[in-house]
């Protein structure tokens, strides 16, 4: 086993990571961590050529956002195996398949399991480390059960009693414990790193006894175990091979801290955050849209509605509907843009789906039309403002599964960090040339994520919103 993952320096460009987010919201997340810690890189939303990679110079580490987190079994047998060849021949050292913290997922849609098979074909090392637990999100493993937030002014419940994750439309979560969960998704063996190892004398020497094979869970319940759960990590890595590795933004914020203190990256106290020289600027106007059904959603929503902003609420058939689609779509963007125009921030908000569909699979594929056409009303919208000066209009995608499919309709190829907005949901700088996404402020935010305050603190730019502590 090695200490250590270093990129190779006999690579023409040496990355020292990459990774693929089963969600947008999820890739999102794992660029404000390595942002953060003043790594290079950037998310791709289309195929990762050297001639789109070379737009942005200086990569240490690229992102490539996919879907997979709703795919059936055999959607990633046709579509994975060709991601971990690319992410293989990236030449990274360490390659993340980053999962939701609530590690959403089930035997037929989001198979992390399935997934881990399918990377095994690319990425032959014995074992494959995995990491849910995020303490800055509020999420937290402890002996293997998986214990998380509903939103961040919340108490943590167990995944089994979650309000949201026990009622998700596609894959509710019965089973609080991780290892119970991915056994009906796999076959391979699965191990865990407890708590009493994490925290024993020496846990580098209770990973050699346990010379772990197959998958093996970290318990992790605060930030000073992810530094710990980084070395392991690391000496888990085969010699002059890629590790293959799944798990939250927990997982990438382990190895960030595992690399400042083995003098891979520069320590804290060196990095200048890449957000430092933007000031405020007072409230900036935002339109967002939200196909999120989460309560955490909700009451954001209210909360910004109270605060000024106008909601413009619209049901699933009424976009769906194509007797009633092109009307409410010119109703909501004349609206819409007459709010903006007078300096008036705007949430375009959609009901729950009909749960009368007669299967989860079902009900997916009618969220995965509604998020298009969500996606093709924002466009519409913003097609009537000119690209805006920095700082003058900020633009918000909420909901896991409705950010990537409108990401994608808006013609977004690559998303560049700007700051920080909720933990795992940063301002982005959207490249879709000559689309009218180019070049806007995005923040792509997954249902659960971020205070009850975030639609003001994205006004703010990221500041706490005046009058409130953050």
């Amino acid at each position: 086993m090695t200490s250590l993952i270093k990129p190779s320096p006999r690579a023409s460009r040496p990355l020292l990571f990459a990774w693929y987010g089963d969600d947008l919201t999820g890739t999102t997340d794992v660029l404000e961590v390595l942002a953060g810690a003043g790594i290079r890189a950037v998310i791709i939303l289309t195929k990762p050529t050297p001639e789109l990679l070379t737009r942005f110079g200086g990569l240490q580490a690229f992102g490539m956002a996919g879907a997979s987190r709703t795919w059936s079994r055999g959607e990633m047998d046709r579509h994975l195996p060709a991601v971990f060849r690319a992410l293989r021949r990236s030449g990274a050292p360490l390659v993340q398949y980053k999962i939701c913290s609530t590690f959403d997922s089930s035997p037929r849609v989001g198979s992390i399991g399935r997934a881990i098979e399918l990377a095994h074909r690319s990425f032959p090392a014995p074992v494959v480390p995995v990491v849910v637990g995020a303490p800055a999100l509020g999420r937290y493993v402890a002996f293997g059960n998986l214990f998380a937030r509903s939103g961040l002014d919340s108490e943590p419940t167990r995944l089994d009693r979650h309000p949201t994750m026990t009622r998700h439309p596609i894959t509710p979560m019965d089973e609080a414990d991780l290892r119970v969960h991915l056994r009906r998704q796999t076959r391979l063996p699965i191990g865990l790193f407890d708590l009493p190892r994490l925290q024993a004398a020496d846990p580098e020497r209770e990973l050699d006894r346990l010379n772990p094979k197959g998958i093996l869970f970290f318990d992790a319940v605060a930030e000073a175990h992810l530094r710990t759960i980084g070395r392991l990590i690391a000496r888990c890595a085969p010699a002059r091979k890629p590790l293959f590795c799944v798990g939250s933004s927990g997982l990438t914020e382990a190895m960030v801290r595992h690399w400042q203190d083995s003098g891979v990256i520069a320590p804290p106290c060196e990095v200048s955050p890449p957000h430092q020289s933007r000031e405020r600027t007072g409230l900036v106007p935002v339109v967002a849209i939200s196909g999120s059904c989460s309560p955490v959603t909700r009451r954001q929503i209210r909360l910004a509605v109270r605060a000024g902003f106008q909601a413009l609420r619209l049901t699933p058939r009424q976009l769906l509907n194509p007797h009633t689609a092109t009307r409410t779509r010119q109703r909501l963007v004349a609206r819409a843009n007459q709010f903006l125009r007078a300096g008036r921030s705007v949430i375009i908000y959609c009901t729950a789906p009909s749960q009368t569909s007669p299967s989860r699979v079902g009900r997916y594929r009618l969220s995965q039309k509604l998020a298009g056409e969500l996606g093709e009303l924002l466009e519409a919208i913003l097609r009537q403002i000119p690209v805006p000066a920095a700082n003058s209009l900020r633009v918000v995608v909420c909901g896991g599964d409705t950010s990537t499919h409108a990401a994608r309709v808006l013609g977004i190829e690559a998303l560049e960090y700007v700051a920080p907005m909720a933990p795992g949901s940063p301002l982005c700088r959207a490249h879709a040339p000559e689309r009218a996404a180019h070049a806007r402020e995005i923040v792509f935010k997954g249902g659960q994520v971020g205070r009850d305050t975030f639609f003001l603190e994205v006004a703010a730019g990221g500041f706490p919103a005046p009058g409130r502590s953050r």
